[in-house]
């Protein structure tokens, strides 16, 4: 089943002691398969990637995947307490980076949020903290 949802999403990114914060409330699409929370949602200006729909899978709180695809393409995936190497792609070509997950508090079933604490390395270099806090508002 398919609802039309509205999702205000925070993201927090710390890097080199700098704290960078952007914003995005917009129309997505919402379902939930095998017990899976399924967003989709296009990507604006000001996420800085115009042109891409970002589709992100909640398993319950124990991981996630956040898939980017069109003018920009990655796949990160997103587990409690391990690190994965996944594919991160940029006009200038394909990084290889890690992520690791500190923490996926899901509710969006119960409560319409989604906390996604991540941190990411470029190889095995230290590149960002990461959060992504995410409201699901359900239209009627």
């Amino acid at each position: 089943m398919k609802n039309n949802v509205m999702i205000s999403l925070t993201s927090i990114q710390w890097q080199d002691g700098e704290k960078n914060e952007t914003e995005l409330l917009t129309k997505a699409s919402y379902r939930r398969e095998n017990g899976v929370d399924i967003i989709s949602y296009e990507d604006t200006s000001a996420t800085g990637f115009e042109g891409s729909v970002t589709t992100i899978k909640a398993d319950g709180c124990k991981n996630a995947t956040i898939v980017r695809a069109g003018s920009a393409n990655s796949v990160l995936s997103l587990e409690i307490g391990r690190k994965h190497f996944c594919q991160y792609g940029t006009p200038y070509g394909s990084l290889q980076i890690g992520v690791y997950t500190h923490t996926i508090n899901n509710t969006i079933e119960r409560d319409g949020r989604l906390y996604m604490k991540y941190t990411l390395d470029l190889n095995s270099a230290y590149l960002s903290d990461n959060e992504i806090i995410m409201t699901v508002q359900y239209q009627s």
